[in-house]
């Protein structure tokens, strides 16, 4: 390829680019994979154009979409980093030329047997790591020039958005999948109170792991949990799952939430390691009209009584699950739930602001809230406060003592 053919593909990979960008706009990732694939092997003249992508859990790159070796993605054939002509491309990230492909250099038997005399790949990039490796292939032998080895590392690049646009949108798909299995689409019947919860996946972030929790436990009292696991993401609400799974056996154990908590701290030091958690629980009575709760690190609740201003309970603030040795005590407090009166739970999502200290949010929050339905709180406060669309995710919950029928 002279300097006039190179300036021709510059130009021919410019204007793909253009509509590669539209695609992606539109997320048709696999489109852009199989129409990059067959602009790749135009430019370059090549006979065979593949795409291997990493599997991060084997560490292994798998064939993936391909122009002429069609039966290696049929076959799935997977390749170890570090091995083979892929792997190694994958091992060095850096491009790598085979003049002569001899049955030395290759593992893949299919390029082989299809005949291919020379080969060149490129590394995929994405968000500076390696994700996967590009290359084309040659049935008669080649002198690939730098001006090749250029333009096709200029399409594994497009390749490397394409492919973070992928995992992006699968990460967010399966987060909120596994986020929805887990928050109670219905709260159960409680008699003697009215409940209502909300959950909103923040914009800015996407799904994270805020989680709030009610179940009646085997002795009539009502378990109440709202919590929120640092981070974003598929992780974060993994990790939440584990922790909502794991509170609700510790419940069955202890009846005092202090304890409970103090269990669950015990799990996420020593299996969630790096996990910052916060989480308050709280166990309503029988004839509910007692309430005892414990923070670990959560925001306190709002308590709201008839005739009176809305304020935060009075309990005491434990350190968060997952922080230090967890030598030091939890508190469980006990505190009155009078008829009429309502107690609100909610994650710092709802409060917290950028260049805003968290007392404004707080005070908003309490200006909003009275003890009425709790279906319109939650209404009214998301209303005042959770912005749109909102900047993080946001769980709310509130549950009011009903007086008893007439």
């Amino acid at each position: 390829m002279d300097a006039t053919d190179a300036l021709r593909g510059y130009e021919r990979l410019r204007r793909f680019h253009a509509s590669a960008d539209a695609a992606l706009s539109r997320l048709d990732v696999s489109d852009v994979l199989d129409e990059l694939l067959g602009e790749v092997r135009a430019l370059l003249g090549a006979d065979t154009a593949t795409v291997l992508l990493l599997d991060p859990r084997t560490r292994q790159l798998v064939a993936t979409a391909t122009k002429g070796l069609e039966d290696e993605v049929r076959r799935g054939f997977r390749i170890d980093v570090g091995q083979g002509f892929a792997g190694r491309i994958a091992e060095r990230r850096e491009p790598m030329i085979l003049t002569d492909v001899t049955p030395a250099d290759v593992v893949n038997p299919l390029l082989l047997q299809a005949g291919i005399r020379s080969l060149l790949g490129v590394p995929i990039a994405a968000a500076d790591e390696v994700v996967g490796v590009l290359h084309v292939g040659s049935l008669t032998r080649r002198e690939f020039t730098a001006e090749e080895v250029l333009l096709l590392q200029l399409a594994a690049d497009r390749l490397g958005v394409a492919e973070q646009v992928r995992r992006h949108r699968l990460e967010h798909s399966a987060a909120l999948a596994l986020q929805h299995s887990l928050i109670p689409s219905r709260l159960p019947e409680a008699d003697g109170l009215a409940m209502a919860a909300r959950y909103l996946p923040g914009h800015e972030f996407g799904v994270g792991g805020d989680w709030y929790d009610v179940f009646l436990l085997p002795d009539g009292w009502l378990g109440v949990v709202i919590g929120d696991v640092s981070g974003h993401g598929l992780a974060s609400a993994v990790v939440m799952g584990r922790l909502r799974s794991a509170l609700r056996a510790y419940t069955l154990i202890s009846d005092d939430p202090a304890e409970v908590l103090a269990l669950l701290d015990r799990k996420v030091r020593h299996f969630e390691a790096g996990n910052l958690t916060t989480a308050l629980y709280a166990m309503i009575s029988p004839e509910r009209g007692t309430v005892r709760l414990s923070s670990a690190g959560h925001l306190r609740p709002v308590y709201a009584e008839p005739g009176r201003p809305a304020v935060l309970a009075d309990l005491p603030v434990d350190a968060p699950l997952g922080v230090g040795r967890g030598l030091r005590s939890r508190h469980t407090t006990a505190l009155d739930l009078p008829v009429g009166a309502l107690l609100l739970g909610y994650t710092d999502g709802l409060v917290e602001r950028r260049h805003q200290i968290i007392d404004v949010g707080i005070k908003a929050l309490l200006d909003v809230v009275h003890p009425g339905p709790p279906d319109q709180t939650c209404t009214a406060v998301l209303s005042a406060l959770a912005g749109d669309p909102p900047k993080d995710d946001v769980a709310l919950l509130a549950v009011r003592r009903e007086p008893p029928p007439a």
